[in-house]
């Protein structure tokens, strides 16, 4: 094992444990300070995980990332801290040889790409690129590697502060843009795996973002074997980024002798994660194929690297391609993708149809291992994030870390049940319901019904660190989710159902929901019942608001779209809207306000409690305030939480405890017998 490691670091006392059920329920506090497992790597030999974890800083208001490595060849190992340092580490992937790992980290002041034996000694930095970068891959022949970063042009020396614009996006997310974009570089490496020469600027040509903004990583960004070629995912701007899905999948020679060639150009839709074989024979990749629409069907396609000819392998399948991942042989592919409330691992030949390998959700960072074993990162409503192993050597799976067992050993976690239900059209609808730690038998508990965001989303069985029915049930309530018309993981039909139905089905599902579960549950109280969401759930507060006055104690709404003709005018991705409204607003005006919440405003009078980040560019907080604006005008109880530091999300530890308070208040002042 690496010299670098303490055994005073060790996280546990073995790799396989249960969590007992006894004391006390869990508190936002508990949330707040889980670690939470990200990036995984497995040595050749199959005999080392290194993996990334975050832990919360209370006093600094963040999260710290390390790497922590796990000795597989030993039952009972404890993993260890590795390589120890006070900046953020991750992004780990081993040498060919296995005796050498290279990860990104900060400790240098800004991140940079670092190395070090497995076997032991000092960490050594790869790359010095000014200003740091975002995220690196390494060539499998080692002679290359790929690094991507912001790339900002200097201001001009001109007077004043004010930022002009000539095309959208003129601010992302929680950014306004500085006239920046992601830029993919490749940088040859010497036998002694350092840098030789310059960078070669790859995608600087292009007029786009690699990895694409906000969230692009690592996933649009594939090697071919021999280091000699790249392929990476690319949306051109131009003047139409704002509303185009076209996202195409790009080639370029790593040396820079030649421009980038799109391989998609006759695609209209996302064309997005490539993903070379072992073989370098092929590259795979999801496809959408309508444009404009980001919630179509990611189909899996094959294109042959010799031959160029393109073959769709799941055209025929009814769920969508999330994770792709290549078997070892080159001959099949490992998927992930959303089932119902679970995200199981499916094995796909080059041709046929896939098979589910496992039936957990969670699953993600799937790694293919020589032996045919899977190692992948797993969570639940239950179990927040840990890594297992399955394949033919551990069947049906083997879990490897228990990286909460001394956080959660003195916590007792709500119950979850599934249940179904006849929706809108009598069609079959799911949910789920989570009681409370410690109920007593006849006891009846507040009930709190959720609405997801998306509104393509769904309520998986997985664990989160912001809207996680955990935290509410330790607290006392109850918590009914439905997946209504609309959902993701029920089908494609099923999920374009709520296209120009925002406030139908979906509204209907809900309350045939929790009529269901009421019926089902005898826990859940049946005389009165909160209703929470945020973003399209929080839209659903406004609906439900106006649509049904009668039906809630009391609402939380956050980061709610409030009025479909402003929120149409000051969002980002107009794509959004016009897929799911059918065009622009000012072309489609009865049907956005057709669905406009602000239009049912008179008919108010259910207490509304509105938190709103400042930094939300998606529901821009004016649609918070309107809300808040209509109920305090009408008289209506009604409360508003502002986080000036936050955006769609609330992020930082102690404004998540803040928020989980002032929640838990509400929710008690409505809820009280």
């Amino acid at each position: 094992m690496n010299k670098t490691m303490t055994a005073a670091t060790a996280l546990l006392a073995a790799a396989v444990m249960a969590f007992p059920a006894i004391a006390r329920p869990m508190t936002p506090e508990d949330l707040a300070g889980l670690n939470r497992m990200s990036d995984a790597a497995v040595s050749p030999d199959g005999k080392l995980l290194v993996f990334s974890m975050r832990e919360t800083d209370f006093e600094a208001d963040r999260g710290r990332t390390d790497l922590f490595a796990l000795d597989l060849t030993t039952d009972g190992a404890a993993p260890v801290r590795w390589n120890t340092d006070p900046g953020s580490d991750g992004g780990q992937v081993f040498s060919r040889d296995g005796t050498m790992l290279y990860w990104l980290s900060s400790r240098s002041g800004d991140a940079q790409v670092w190395r070090a034996a497995v076997a032991g000694g000092e960490p050594q930095q790869v790359t010095d690129v000014k200003g740091g970068i975002d995220g690196f891959h390494l060539a499998p022949s080692e002679n290359q590697l790929a690094y991507w970063k912001d790339v900002t042009p200097e201001a001009a020396e001109l007077p004043g502060d004010g930022r002009v614009y000539d095309r959208l996006f003129a601010r992302h997310w929680d950014t306004w843009d500085q006239g920046g974009k992601n830029e993919l570089f490749t940088i040859a490496l010497g036998a002694n795996g350092l840098p030789v020469g310059d960078a070669v600027a790859i995608s600087a040509a292009l007029d786009g973002d690699v990895p694409g903004k906000p969230f692009g990583g690592g996933d649009d960004i594939s090697f071919a074997p021999d280091g000699k070629t790249i392929y990476f995912a690319l949306r051109e701007k131009g003047t139409t980024e704002a509303w185009s899905t076209d996202l195409d999948i790009w080639s370029a020679p790593t040396d820079g002798s030649a421009a980038p060639v799109n391989l998609t150009d006759g695609d209209d839709g996302t064309d997005t994660h490539p993903v070379v074989s072992p073989d370098g024979k092929y590259l795979a990749y999801a496809s959408m194929a309508r444009a404009g629409y980001e919630s179509d069907q990611l189909v899996l396609k094959i294109r042959d690297l010799e031959t160029g000819a393109v073959r769709a392998l799941t055209e025929d399948w009814n769920l969508s391609v999330d994770g792709i991942s290549w078997m070892p042989g080159s001959d099949g592919l490992i998927l992930t993708a959303a089932d119902g409330w679970n995200t199981p691992i499916f094995r796909i030949g080059m041709s046929g149809a896939p098979e589910k390998m496992t039936a957990l959700d969670g699953n993600h960072s799937v790694i293919a291992m020589t032996d045919g074993n899977l190692v992948y990162s797993l969570s639940s409503l239950t179990e927040p994030g840990d890594v297992y192993m399955t394949g033919p050597t551990v069947n049906p799976h083997r879990r490897l870390t228990a990286i909460n067992a001394d956080k959660l050993k003195d916590v007792e976690l709500g119950e979850v049940s599934r249940f179904s239900f006849a929706g809108a059209n009598d069609e079959e609808v799911f949910g789920y319901v989570v009681k409370p730690a410690g109920l007593a038998d006849g006891e009846e508990a507040p009930t709190v019904l959720w609405s997801h965001g998306g509104p393509q989303g769904r309520w998986s069985n997985s664990w989160s660190s912001r809207w996680n029915p955990q935290a509410w049930a330790g607290a006392g309530y109850a918590i009914v989710t439905v997946d209504f018309h609309g959902s993701s993981g029920y089908g494609q039909d099923f999920q374009d159902s709520i296209n120009n139905d925002w406030g139908g089905k979906p509204l209907v599902d809900l309350q045939k929901g929790l009529a269901a579960a009421r019926e089902q549950y005898a826990f859940l109280n049946d005389e009165k019942a909160c209703a929470a969401g945020g973003s399209y759930g929080g839209y659903m507060m406004n609906w439900i608001a106006g649509e049904w006055p009668d039906g809630m104690a009391c609402l939380v709404n956050h980061a709610g779209l409030f009025d479909m003709r402003s929120f149409y005018y000051s969002t980002e991705e107009l794509w959004f809207p016009e897929w799911d409204f059918g065009g622009p607003y000012y072309d489609r005006v009865e049907a956005y306000e057709k669905w406009n919440p602000a239009t049912r405003v008179k008919n108010w009078k259910t207490p509304m409690l509105v938190i709103q980040g400042v930094k939300d560019y998606r529901v821009p907080y004016t649609q918070s305030l309107m809300a808040y604006t209509a109920a305090q005008r009408q008289g209506v109880d009604s409360r508003l939480l502002v986080f000036d530091d936050e955006n769609h999300w609330i992020l930082k530890p102690n404004n998540s405890l803040q928020w989980h308070r002032e929640v838990f208040r509400w929710l008690d002042e409505h809820l009280a017998e």
